[in-house]
């Protein structure tokens, strides 16, 4: 007998048909002699909804009643989940993620847990009960309800699969394991057998959609097994561990991400600390940064350009014309047509080549590359948006025949 935690998307459970099978997933992994704790999304499109209606009310809603809204969505799917169990048969009990110990910080919208109380999940299933949770959210230290961004439901799993010492986390999605690119963009896409954290961690957070960057964090960091799987066909999925079988694969993995804006700081003085005064500033709105080009300094001066979210673009330029006369820079511009499409795989780092095989793939597409970053295991380009799909495609028959 083992413990597994489930985690199921909100296409998995969108109508009634679905959530049934759900159910029966569910039900079947208990009738194989498991105690189960399910964590689940809101239903389908619910959460743009909600934003929708809020949106129907005031342009500047504050992050405090956006997550009091947005949590509704998870409450209602583990209700209609936990009616299906029992209809079923099967004893269950469905939890909000505040009632299943989940504490955060008080950075509403984005929160990060800070602890996590296991008291009533354990207590719900040595009653002999599959516990069904709201994944996405939990509750700061002044009672409020937060939830933990865009895929938080992954981080829930992660970190229930953690802290109860699961024997194995799965990731249901609609697809059926991870693959070297997007299936439905490209058809020569194959899917792995397994990953390692560390180029999972790369694709999660390159744009890859299929897991959420900050759980694989809590994966690796707690060295929690992860499967990702199809909620509707039932075959093996992809295993994401810390080490895998990394010969005869030299990239795992081809991304896009769309979610990029370019901004360029023109003319900053070509002195010691002006990085410093320029990222701390970004760093005091919660602005994530991704790649960053600096110029050769001329005439005591240079232009500085990084990426950051496309939704905290404007939000940037705002804190940086603000501080003028602390950067002393010139203009700031910010283009918003631009994508990032990177190459992962941990096969990079004994092999030679792999940059001008896939700078020779954008080349003969006629693709131009604005910015360059690499790491061990990744590199990844800014290009145009419109050229995105084209690139991908390239790439992988550059790589994975």
């Amino acid at each position: 007998m083992g413990l597994i935690v489930q985690k199921f998307g909100g296409s998995s459970v969108k109508d009634r048909d679905r959530i049934f099978n759900v159910a029966r997933i569910v039900m079947n992994t208990r009738n194989a002699g498991n105690d189960v704790v399910v964590v689940v999304s809101a239903q389908g499109d619910t959460t743009d909804d909600l934003i929708a209606k809020a949106a129907e009310i005031t342009s500047d809603p504050s992050h405090r009643e956006m997550d009091m809204l947005l949590a509704a969505g998870e409450e209602i799917s583990i209700s209609l989940l936990t009616m299906a169990l029992q209809e079923l048969g099967v004893s269950a009990i469905s939890l909000t993620g505040w009632q299943a110990g989940f504490n955060t910080d008080r950075a509403y919208s984005k929160a990060r847990i800070k602890r996590l109380d296991t008291e009533r999940v354990e207590s719900e299933l040595a009653r002999n009960r599959v516990v069904v949770v709201a994944g996405f959210q939990g509750l700061n230290r002044s009672d409020d309800i937060t939830t933990l961004g865009r895929g938080g439901s992954d981080t829930s799993a992660v970190a229930l699969a953690a802290a109860l010492h699961a024997d194995r986390c799965q990731i249901f999605t609609d697809v059926e394991g991870v693959y070297t690119a997007d299936p439905r963009k490209i058809p020569k896409a194959t899917k792995l057998k397994e990953i390692t954290f560390d180029e999972m961690l790369e694709l999660a957070s390159l744009g890859a959609q299929v897991l959420n960057n900050r759980s694989v964090e809590l994966a690796k960091k707690y060295n929690v097994e992860l499967e990702v799987i199809s909620s509707i066909n039932p075959v093996p999925g992809t295993i994401v561990k810390e080490e895998t079988k990394v010969e005869g694969m030299l990239i795992k993995g081809v991304a896009k991400d769309t979610d990029v804006a370019v901004l360029t700081v023109k003319d900053v003085p070509d002195v010691p600390g002006m990085s410093f005064k320029i990222f701390s500033l970004l760093a005091q709105k919660n602005i994530n940064v991704d790649i960053i080009l600096q110029t050769t300094g001329r005439d005591g001066k240079k232009d500085m350009s990084f990426t950051v979210p496309l939704g905290d673009a404007e939000s940037a330029v705002s804190a940086l014309k603000n501080a003028t006369g602390r950067i002393g820079g010139g203009d700031i511009t910010v283009d918003k047509t631009c994508a990032k499409v990177s190459i992962v795989g941990a096969g990079m780092q004994s092999h030679s080549g792999v940059a001008s095989t896939m700078f020779e793939a954008l080349f003969n597409q006629n693709i131009n590359i604005k910015m360059i970053s690499t790491s061990e295991i990744k590199i990844s380009v800014i290009i145009d948006e419109a050229d995105a799909d084209k690139a991908v495609a390239a790439i992988h028959d550059a790589f994975i025949n």
